[in-house]
């Protein structure tokens, strides 16, 4: 009965409203909220339709059955079908959207058709009559923040979606407002067994290079996959980009060519000019960009690293861009070494510790059958051995060689004779007395010798004496 009565004033209050701008709201119908104005009335009724049905907790499993009363049938489709392998998997996921504008919320709305299992999303800015020419937004949501509108909107599409968005209306190129972004991408309370960050993909949605640049510097810090999407003032191109920190470019490896030159972005802006915006090419990136997201998350087809849109030729071209080694951004060098080590370094090394470990085990064998086999090769020695011993013939040390060389044994007895020879090879002669024709002169033979000298030296000094005398 209650369910009844606030299905009652949903419809009363959600849509006889008209928004006013010199009256405010103003009802066309029953006016039964009284003093209440239709925002708190839209978030108060959805909040306590979400407790009531207890589908913030995510009880109800996806069914496939193929009824009009069942929100997921053609979703489960994929899945019988064999694209999928197992499409209920898409509510353990968490995606943030940073920027609730004309690709963002169109992103979010699709995600949340979807069945995404949580949405975190973020803006500091309020809808306006401007806002009308995109999709998603409601006249009646004019002074809304956007994120509020966003979960009054999603909510009703389907409320199985845990979204967290009231906490993040901020701008997050602040101080306070980064770290308040740091942390949320970092709380793991709906699932708090991921083991990286507590968000699967996150998704820049927004419209400057500034923020752009903080949500690169947070996904690099975090080392969280990311996809970035814009559309060009003309409102007749756009592009997605995925980014994965370390393997492919960061936004600041390959900077826009105006930031690049170093002109200030912010100066390029001139009053009273507006970028143009057509809701069909924000709803062509918006699809391309969740379309890239379910591939991403749900692992089927080829998620696209570069793809671009020219509404003007119909064309979608196509890249990758590598990370630049010169990046300004320190966390990104960081992360390209942490790359090449988990594909290069790794495998090798990896690979290295399985050689060894698979030679530890062939050394293990191979001393376990070396060990079996030692007392079969220890008598094996010993009687070769003895086999040689009863073989062994007493024979010159050196056998008689061209050079006739001899060597004596060291046991010889002192005495035995030695041959001496003075046959030289041919070419070789001496050059000194040989020392066999060298003969001792005998004592005796010495003394006569001796004798005879001082016989011969008396003589000559007599004569000398006469001669002088003379």
């Amino acid at each position: 009965m209650l369910d009844k009565d606030f299905a009652a004033l949903s419809r009363t209050s959600c849509y006889p409203c008209r928004f006013s701008t010199s009256s405010g709201f103003q009802s066309q119908g029953h006016h039964l909220l009284g003093g209440f104005s239709y925002n708190i009335a839209s978030i108060v009724y959805h909040s306590i339709r979400l407790l009531m049905h207890g589908r913030i907790c995510l009880l109800q499993d996806m069914d496939a059955e193929v009824v009009d009363s069942n929100p997921y049938s053609r979703l489960m489709a994929l899945q019988r079908m064999g694209i999928v392998a197992n499409y209920e998997r898409i509510r353990e996921f968490s995606v943030a959207v940073v920027g609730i504008g004309g690709v963002g919320s169109v992103a979010a709305e699709m995600l949340t058709r979807c069945g995404i299992g949580r949405l975190l999303l973020y803006d500091y800015d309020t809808v306006e009559l401007a806002n009308m020419n995109r999709l998603f937004f409601r006249p009646e949501q004019v002074g809304m923040t956007k994120t509020d509108a966003a979960v009054q909107t999603l909510s009703g599409i389907n409320p199985d979606v845990v979204l967290e968005a009231s906490s993040y209306t901020m701008n997050i190129t602040t101080v306070e407002g980064f770290d308040t972004f740091m942390s949320s991408l970092k709380k793991k309370t709906f699932c708090p067994n991921k083991e990286s960050c507590g968000v699967d993909l996150v998704l820049s949605c927004v419209d400057n290079y500034e923020a752009r640049m903080v949500v690169n510097q947070a996904c690099n810090e975090l080392n969280q996959t990311w996809m970035e999407s814009g559309v060009s003032e003309d409102a007749v191109s756009g592009h997605i980009q995925l980014l994965i920190p370390g393997e492919t470019a960061c936004f600041a490896c390959v900077p826009p060519l105006v930031v690049a030159s170093g002109v200030d972005e912010r100066t390029l802006k001139r009053e009273g000019v507006c970028a143009a915006s057509l809701p069909t090419t924000m709803g062509v990136v918006a699809g391309l960009l969740v379309q890239n997201t379910l591939k991403y998350l749900l692992k089927f087809g080829q998620v696209s690293r570069y793809l671009g849109y020219n509404a003007l030729k119909d064309y979608f071209p196509t890249m990758e861009m590598k990370p630049n080694p010169q990046c300004s951004n320190s966390a990104c060098l960081e992360r390209q070494v942490q790359d090449r080590w988990n594909h290069f370094a790794l495998p090798r090394y990896l690979g290295s510790i399985s050689s060894v470990c698979n030679s530890l085990d062939l050394f293990s064998a191979t001393q376990k059958e070396y060990m079996l086999m030692k007392p079969a090769r220890e008598a094996a020695a010993k009687a070769k051995l003895e086999a040689e011993s009863l073989l062994v013939v007493d024979t010159p040390i050196h056998a008689d060689n061209e050079w006739n060389i001899s060597v004596d044994d060291d046991d010889e007895p002192e005495g035995s004779g030695t041959r001496n020879t003075d046959i030289l090879p041919e070419g070789l002669a001496h050059e000194l007395p040989v020392a066999d024709d060298y003969k001792p002169v005998p004592l005796v033979e010495q003394g006569a010798q001796v004798a005879d000298s001082a016989d011969d030296l008396e003589e000559l000094r007599r004569q000398l004496e006469a001669l002088n005398a003379d």
